[in-house]
């Protein structure tokens, strides 16, 4: 995996060093902060970066109140998910 993340993504990692930041290690970081707070351009990144079966972990384990309720439920119906919860069949 490429460990390089692009300049538009730290926008939504203004926290964090980038240059810090490993792809796999930081992954639920990532996914969480994209999801919340990306636009298009960022989740299309996201999604082609990340397995769904990455993205649906972090949403059914999420970090405990750092998601956005509003983006939770969005990005758990998209995935057919529920945080915490098994993969609801769609």
């Amino acid at each position: 995996m490429n460990n390089n993340i692009p300049d538009f993504i730290g926008t939504f990692l203004w926290s964090y060093d980038l240059s810090k930041i490993d792809l796999q290690k930081d992954k639920k970081r990532i996914i969480t902060n994209i999801l919340n707070y990306g636009t298009k351009r960022a989740t299309d990144w996201l999604f082609s970066v990340y397995s769904n079966d990455d993205i649906i972990e972090t949403i059914r384990n999420p970090f405990s109140g750092e998601w956005n309720k509003k983006s939770l439920n969005l990005w758990s119906f998209v995935f057919g998910v529920r945080a915490g919860n098994t993969v609801r069949k769609v």
